[in-house]
């Protein structure tokens, strides 16, 4: 956040809204008198942050209440994929939070969204990060459905923001600050499969990424480069140095992260963004000195140090935090020196036997340090080895400070503050008023000789909100007459109201009197009018709301055992290569369908319609950003079957009439998705590896689509931009040169499985569980539920070895086809989440 020059207004001169997350109502009350023009909060476990305080009906209608009257609104997050038995509780909720004051609704499932635009198209949406929107043509698709706002992904640089606002006219969110995820949202399984079924499209993500992995070669040698521990844990956004930018892109709303952050985490960077922004949006330049007092602000906050690196295009080293995965805090000072304490009893003379004495350590501070402020004293040598301690006074840059530890630092120890007492102050100091932040008003009296007595209020923000109130007649003064500063004083006295007054302007005939208690009355019974006048919107909205009589979703579907034999007929065997040579593999070994990923194809010389010659179905990406474009669009062919992995390729699909299969990286959990994606296009969907086998039974046989699953290969757990093979710290920045890409490394957790690790000749890297999955033993169920394709995933398989799994899914399909059992699951593989689904 480095001082800047004088900056011009951005040319969008425009309100752009500041959005703050809200854990529960200690941190609601912190994000709203810290600023924000809205805040964004969970209900019940309908969540992505379901481990968060969240609210009670009561809490979060008082927060409704007490939001409107500052002039903030209020969103609710639903955005996890909806399991197709809790549809009617997931409408309800937000049917029951439209009528406690909800403004709008975070979606990632387009089930739910399709509901709730059938049931409640009056309702406000907005479509979720985790639906993994990357350019105009997906922000369009979402426009068209009715969607109000898209969420883009955190990953999109400046200029595909800005191209995206040109290209269509939906409101469009961004990532401005907190923690970012490194797989691209709403495609990471890495939770599901690592942590028992923690997923992270259900608000239970066990965040494995951010734990320790080393990176392995094929012969089982580390190639991490030392201090490059964690290569799946980035560092936080900051976007501070950026705002003129960021807004200029057009971008609607701001967005801070951080439910699951505490009330003073949330006060500190809402405060921080809210005078950044406008600063920016009036055009004024921000001194040196309160620019180092905002980023202060900010590291002393919990970061895992900043990057803007996603913005500027870029997604290397300098965005990655690979040493800790915690909190960096700020950087104060160094220890100077350390002042051993004599052991006064045997335990004491025990502990510094084995860790060494307790005693005095002398910080030489580059910064200043708070009473109460925790430092940690981490060393350089050693870095997974700290202490901490509390700052017992103040002290000013330059100074030593004393604090006591238990034992000796290290020798090389640097100082941070990691929590800032302050901060909590400021934060607790907001949770004491009765408003965490008052409206202001501009006051109009009126008193008239024989008229009623009057006030008028309109509020600043929105002079559109007015209430007038008369009260007692204006009578000639018996003693000493009111002034004008009079009428001031007391008509601004709002106390216990939701307003502040900023102006007042005074209507008085000379010699008037009256008693200031009769005045206070009129003031109060206009501020009462003005709470109603700008609660009116949702009081209407939640009447409706409450008039509301929404039919339940439909009950389990028949069964389909009766169309087994005709389902048996149409079930295939398919199988995805890598190569030509595998292609012809797995056609000699049984396979009725052969897919190639569209890299492949083109690796091997072959263009769309020589694809279509030989038969091989393309697979487009799980990502379509702009730049994607030009070497995916051009296999959507009409009338050719082509696998879709984002909804801009399922858009491009139905412009063009090519017949899409959706890749299960667009998660149907039910039945009112696949009948949207039905209705837009889609003829068949392949089905996500979080479903369980009841689900699938539940969904399968009344859809619209013709469904597939993999039944034999190791998912794909997750697809980031930053390249993972960047850990070893050897990256040529020529992918197509990069001889680490071409290797079969994998990376080693801490329950010593080995996830291997491919990168794409564009520098993305995709991450695969560490065993195959294999369902060839359900395939009779499956069978029977209504699922008719049944894919080997031969991603991670040498030719002879797809062509083996192609033939044992063809003979697991004819066994069920006859009513036999098939073959056991093979050794060494996992059923998935089919049999224990995910939370």
């Amino acid at each position: 956040m480095a001082d800047r020059p004088t900056q011009q207004a951005p040319s969008l001169a425009r309100r752009v809204e500041l959005l703050a997350p809200a854990g529960g109502p200690k941190p609601f009350a912190a994000a709203l008198a810290a600023g924000a023009d809205a805040i964004y909060l969970g209900m019940g476990t309908m969540n992505a942050r379901r481990k968060a305080e969240n609210f009670t009906d009561e809490e979060f209608a008082r927060a409704c209440r007490t939001a409107h009257l500052a002039g903030a609104r209020v969103y609710v997050t639903t955005n996890i994929i909806i399991k197709d038995d809790e549809m009617d509780e997931a409408v309800e909720l937000i049917r029951r939070c439209t009528a406690l004051g909800a403004d709008a609704f975070i979606i990632q499932d387009w089930g739910l969204f399709s509901e709730i635009k059938r049931l409640m198209p009056e309702i406000e949406t907005h479509i979720s990060t985790q639906a993994n929107i990357h350019d105009a043509r997906g922000a369009a698709w979402c426009e068209r459905l009715g969607a109000d706002r898209v969420t883009l992904s955190r990953e999109l640089s400046l200029g595909e923001i800005a191209a995206i606002h040109e290209q269509c006219g939906i409101d469009l969110e961004v990532f401005a600050h907190g923690s970012i995820c490194f797989s691209y949202s709403g495609v990471c399984l890495l939770s599901s499969f690592c942590q028992a079924g923690r997923s992270a499209n259900r608000g239970m993500c066990a965040q494995p990424c951010r734990l320790p992995y080393e990176l392995i070669d094929e012969q089982g040698r580390e190639i991490s480069a030392p201090g490059r521990g964690r290569p799946l844990c980035p560092r936080d956004t900051c976007t501070t140095d950026l705002l003129p930018q960021l807004v200029d892109t057009g971008a609607s709303a701001l967005k801070l992260e951080g439910r699951m952050k505490a009330a003073d985490y949330v006060f500190s960077v809402t405060d921080v963004y809210r005078r950044e922004l406008d600063d920016v949006l009036a055009g004024r330049n921000t001194g040196e000195k309160e620019q180092a007092a905002r980023k202060r602000q900010l590291k002393r906050c919990f970061n895992r140090d900043f990057t803007h690196a996603y913005q500027d295009g870029t997604s290397d080293d300098d965005m990655m935090s690979y040493e800790r995965s915690n909190n960096r805090g700020e950087l104060v000072g160094r220890v100077a020196g350390f002042t051993a304490r004599e052991p006064q009893t045997k335990g004491e003379r025990l502990r510094a036997a084995i860790k060494g004495p307790a005693g005095t350590a002398h910080l030489a501070l580059d910064a200043p340090v708070g009473t109460g402020d925790l430092l940690e004293l981490r060393d350089d040598d050693d870095p997974d080895t700290f202490l901490t301690a509390l700052a017992r006074r103040d002290a000013a840059a330059g100074e030593i400070l004393d604090v006591e530890l238990p034992r000796p630092p290290g020798k090389r120890c640097r100082v941070r503050i990691i929590r800032s007492q302050a901060a909590i102050d400021r934060a607790d100091d907001v949770l004491k008023r009765a408003y965490p932040r008052k409206r202001p008003v501009d006051v109009r009296v009126r008193a008239r000789r024989g008229q009623p007595f009057e006030v008028e209020l309109s509020c600043c923000d929105n002079p559109s909100l007015t209430a007038c109130a008369q009260g007692f007649i204006v009578e000639e003064a018996r003693t000493r007459p009111v002034s004008s500063e009079d009428l001031v004083e007391h008509v601004g006295r709002m106390g216990s109201s939701p307003f502040e007054m900023r102006t007042c302007s005074v209507e008085l005939d000379g010699g008037c009197g009256m008693g200031f208690s009769a005045v206070h009355k009129v003031r109060a019974a206009a501020c009462d009018l003005l709470e109603e006048a700008i609660l009116a919107p949702s009081q209407r909205r939640a009447e409706l709301a409450e008039r509301l009589d929404i039919p339940s979703h439909r009950g389990v579907a028949d069964s389909a055992n009766e169309h087994k034999d005709a389902r048996g007929a149409e079930a295939m065997v398919c199988a995805l290569a890598t190569s030509l040579e595998a292609a012809d593999a797995a056609r000699r070994a049984g396979a009725d369908r052969v897919y190639m990923a569209t890299d492949d194809l083109d690796a091997a010389g072959i263009s769309p319609a020589q694809a279509r010659e030989l038969g091989l179905i393309p697979v487009l990406d799980e990502v379509c950003r702009a730049g994607d474009r030009e070497r995916l669009d051009s296999w959507v062919e009409t009338g050719a079957a082509v696998a879709v992995g984002n909804i801009s390729e399922l858009a491009l699909a139905a412009e063009r009439s090519a017949l899409a299969e959706v890749r299960s990286c667009i998660p149907a959990h039910n039945r009112p998705c696949l009948e949207l994606l039905a209705r837009e296009g889609a003829r068949a969907a392949w089905l996500s590896p979080e479903l369980s086998l009841a689900e699938i039974e539940r969904i399968a046989p009344a859809s619209p689509l013709t469904l597939g699953i993999c039944i034999y290969g190791k998912p794909r757990v997750m697809t980031s931009e930053h390249c993972i093979l960047q850990v070893a710290n050897a990256c040529i920045h020529d992918c197509a040169r990069c001889s680490l890409r071409m290797r079969k490394l994998a990376l080693h957790n801490i329950d010593d499985k080995m996830l291997p690790v491919r990168t794409d000749i564009h520098g993305r890297s995709r991450l695969y569980d560490a065993y195959p999955l294999d369902l060839t033993p359900q395939m009779p169920a499956l069978l029977s539920a209504g699922v008719t394709r049944f894919l080997v995933d031969g991603t991670l398989l040498e030719p002879a070895e797809l062509s083996d799994q192609t033939e044992r899914a063809r003979r697991a399909l004819d066994a069920a086809c006859a009513g036999r059992k098939p073959a056991p699951r093979q050794k060494g593989s996992s059923s998935g989440c089919l049999f224990v689904g995910v939370d």
